[in-house]
This record gives C-alpha cells, sequence and structure tokens, in this order.
C-alpha cells in the first residue's frame, strides 16, 4: 500500500491532475492538514497541464514550461502517486493503480475523488489510429510542431512541385476549440516559414478544417461562429464542414464527400470521450458516469465524480428551462467543480450536509492568433484585438501560479518582438506515437482481465502477510 495510514486519520484519494483534480487537492490542503486527512494524488504526470493554451505550445508562441506548472511547486502535504488508475473496486474501497514503473498497486481510500478527465475520442476509420496526430498532451503538441516544421523543411528541399504540395498541405478535423485554434495557431506559423525558408512561398501553404457539423463553434453562436470562419477564410483556410475523414493513408486523407486531399500531416481533434475508468461503476450519459448534483456517485456516498469523466447536473441551464441539462466538459465547470467536490468530502467526513454545483457560464474565448480572436465574456460578443485581450487575460488569471502567468506573458512579449524560431526539438519517446500511446488509453485492461489483476493484487498482499 502507498503511504502508511495512520489510526484514524481518513485517507482521500484524488485520481487525475487536470483541472478537476488540482482544484479538488488544492482545496483539500488548504482546509485539512496532515493530521486531519491523508491526500493522495494518482497521475502519470508530474506537472498539471493548461490544456488550452496547447496550440501555442506547438506553433511556438510559448514554452512547454510555461504549461505544464509541477505539482512539487503547487501542492504542500499531498503524496504523489506516479501512476494511472485502471479500475475500482467500489465494494472493497479500493483503488487499482498501475505505476509509471509498470508495477500494478492497490491502494484503499476512505473518500474518493475521480478526475481523470478525458481522451480524444476516435472512430473506426482505417488508417486513424496509425497516422492521426492529436492535441491532448504536451508531448502530442510539441511532436506536431517538430512534424510541421520537417514537413515545411522537406517541401523546401522537394525535387516535384507535387511533392512540395503534399508536404505543405495540412489537414484539422475537428472544428471545436481545439481544432480551430490550433489550425489558426499552425497557419501563422507555417505561411511566416514559408517567407523564411529558399525553396517555399507563402501560396503553397494549404490548411483545410474539416468537421461533420455544418457551423463552426456552434457554441459561439451563430454571429462570433461566422465572425471567426470568416477571420480564416480571410487567411487562406479551406472548410470542409458537413465532412470527416474515410480513411488515411500515408500520403492522403479520403473525405467523406468522395474528395481525396494528399498529405501527410491529419490533426485529429474531433472531440473527447470520458476516460475508460469511470466505465461500470454506473449509469452513463454520452459515455460520462452519471453522478448527482452533489457529485457523488449513486449507491457510493464515498466516491465522487467531475469533469470531463462525470455527467454533472447543470443547474443554472435547468432552471432556465432546459431540462436534463449537464456541464459542458469545460476547465470553467472542472475548476469549480474540483473546490465543491473538496468541501463535499470534508463535509462528509464530518457529517454536515453537502453543497449541489451550479455554476452560471461566465462566457467562451477564442484565440485565432495574432491580434485575431473572438470571445464571449459574460455574454457580450467581442472579435478582433479587444476579443484578444479578453481571450488572453482570462488566460493568465486561469493559470495556477503566479510563475505560470509570469511566464505566459513573457513568452507572448518575447515571441511579438522576436517571432517565430523554426526549430526542431525531435522529442524522443518510449511509446508508440500514436493517440492511444500518448494518452495511455492502451493500457486499460478489457473488463474480464481486471479480475485477473485484482486477483494477483489479492494473492500477493496473502502471501506478505503470511511471511
Amino acid at each position: 500500500m502507498t503511504q502508511t495510514q495512520t489510526a484514524g486519520v481518513p485517507r482521500i484519494v484524488v485520481v487525475g491532475a487536470g483541472f478537476a483534480g488540482l482544484a479538488c487537492v488544492r482545496r483539500l490542503e488548504k482546509r485539512l492538514g496532515p493530521s486531519q486527512a491523508h491526500i493522495l494524488l494518482v497521475d502519470t504526470s508530474s506537472a498539471s497541464l493548461y490544456l488550452p493554451l496547447l496550440p501555442q505550445v506547438a506553433s511556438g508562441v510559448l514554452a512547454a514550461s510555461s504549461v505544464a506548472v509541477p505539482l512539487a511547486r503547487l501542492l504542500k502535504h499531498t503524496i504523489r502517486v506516479p501512476g494511472g488508475a485502471l479500475g475500482v473496486d467500489l465494494a472493497a474501497r479500493t483503488l487499482y493503480v498501475k505505476k509509471i514503473s509498470g508495477e500494478d498497486e492497490a491502494v484503499s481510500y476512505d473518500y474518493l475523488v475521480l478526475a481523470p478527465g478525458s481522451v480524444t475520442r476516435t472512430f473506426d476509420i482505417p488508417g486513424l489510429a496509425q497516422h492521426a496526430r492529436g492535441m491532448k498532451t504536451l508531448k502530442q503538441a510539441l511532436n506536431l510542431r517538430d512534424h510541421v516544421i520537417a514537413q515545411l523543411e522537406l517541401a523546401a528541399a522537394a525535387n516535384t512541385v507535387e511533392e512540395k504540395r503534399r508536404r505543405c498541405s495540412f489537414l484539422v478535423v475537428g472544428g471545436g476549440y481545439a481544432g480551430t485554434e490550433t489550425c489558426a495557431c499552425l497557419l501563422e506559423l507555417t505561411r511566416n516559414a514559408a517567407k523564411r525558408l529558399p525553396g517555399l512561398h507563402p501560396d503553397l501553404i494549404s490548411w483545410t478544417l474539416a468537421d461533420l457539423a455544418e457551423t463552426l463553434m456552434p457554441e459561439l453562436g451563430d454571429d462570433l461562429g461566422t465572425k471567426a470562419k470568416q477571420m480564416l477564410s480571410y487567411r487562406g483556410v479551406r472548410f470542409k464542414l458537413g465532412t470527416s475523414v474515410a480513411a488515411v493513408t500515408d500520403f492522403e486523407v479520403k473525405l467523406t464527400d468522395g474528395t481525396t486531399m494528399p498529405t501527410e500531416t491529419l490533426v485529429w481533434t474531433a472531440g473527447v470521450a470520458a476516460s475508460p475508468l469511470v466505465r461500470g461503476l454506473g449509469e452513463t450519459l454520452h459515455g460520462r458516469v452519471v453522478v448527482g448534483a452533489d457529485l457523488r456517485l449513486p449507491g457510493s456516498d464515498r466516491v465522487f465524480a467531475l469533469g470531463d469523466c462525470a455527467a454533472v447536473p447543470d443547474l443554472a441551464k435547468q432552471r432556465d428551462g432546459v431540462d436534463g441539462a449537464i456541464c459542458p466538459p469545460t476547465a470553467q465547470h472542472a475548476m469549480r467543480q474540483g473546490k465543491v467536490a473538496a468541501d463535499n468530502v470534508i463535509s462528509a467526513m464530518a457529517g454536515r450536509p453537502l453543497r449541489t454545483y451550479e455554476h452560471k457560464d461566465l462566457g467562451l474565448v477564442v484565440d485565432l492568433g495574432g491580434p485575431r480572436a473572438v470571445a464571449k465574456p459574460l455574454g457580450v460578443p467581442l472579435s478582433g484585438v479587444p476579443a484578444q485581450v479578453a481571450t488572453r487575460g482570462y488566460h493568465v488569471m486561469a493559470m495556477p501560479s503566479v510563475r505560470s502567468r509570469l511566464r505566459v506573458v513573457g513568452n507572448w512579449i518575447s515571441h511579438g518582438v522576436a517571432g517565430d524560431d523554426l526549430m526542431r526539438v525531435d522529442t524522443g519517446v518510449d511509446r508508440p506515437r500514436t493517440l492511444a500511446g500518448y494518452e495511455f488509453t492502451d493500457m486499460y485492461p478489457d473488463p474480464e482481465h481486471i479480475a485477473g489483476i485484482i486477483e494477483g493484487l489479492e494473492s500477493d498482499g496473502r502471501e506478505q502477510r503470511e511471511d
């Protein structure tokens, strides 16, 4: 077992160091001392990643260290377990973990907070798993940057116009925030690079944004969504709305509208799915485990689920007449749910009534590169420079530490003055360069195999007790 438990001191285990999990742990540390509770945080990473700014890491506007804040700087007395949660035995109050060393471990809990987040949603499309590049992890963002710069360098040295055009053609699938911002930021990088690299010309650069939906970012509303599309169209982005991917090969992508696009770069941001950890824990809605308004798992008073993995009732929208509304998987909701979950764990420990989660959405912000952005803070539609001021102001204030805020602002200033640096990091990885390899979704065993893992752990425990 991880961390020797003092008699009478409850153990609180939090899974996930994303927006929800980190907010929960920091609130618990603020309100509970080491003598009042043992807090464990289970996550494969040693840093908390600010996901909304990943497109700017991929484009080189921000350094990786600016958006990945070390947990050692943020947490005081929480024990960090470096590994991923495999499954939960609700009856035994036990969480099964695979450490980054490959070892399986059973961690007992008195209270469990599940905030493992989400993974990239994929479909059974031929070639997608092998060739698509995602934008959910820091390694993915850095590798995408390396890949895009490499394509430009190879295109500059290519002997045929056909190869130049193929390597300079980029396809992003997913018309949500991640896909739109990734397309916008990398378009800026590639256009600027083409002006500086001998053998290339900006007219060779081609970016296409595809999505099954008929509109771009429908959450923004018709006016702002149209404005964002116009901004990108003016800069040369082509749109394939109402269209998705039919098949992917080494050198081309076949689309569902029957057309074929020669390219060696497919960025897949077509939505997210709840972490596989929540499979089998209870009723699900759109793949997310259903919880009450107090964030508790029905039938499990000591287990809470929140963030992208949980279908949390959106009481604010329900009061406005939207029956059955659930909170969207956004950072704004996740951070606030984390604080409520921490308060409710503390209330449950003390036998007090629990709070219900309710938050009215404060608005949306979308960075489209340079001075271009669209935003809707507090329902006020903005575009252009005013929107960019609101967008970057929001991101700075949402960063988890003063140090990270200073780094982000400093990066923006230095990039604005010095411009892009076309350097490949050539990040080495010890896992396959696939969506599953980067996001560790391939570590989750099939439901029938988890029983074998549990049996092995229990057998090891019995042998240790006999010795």
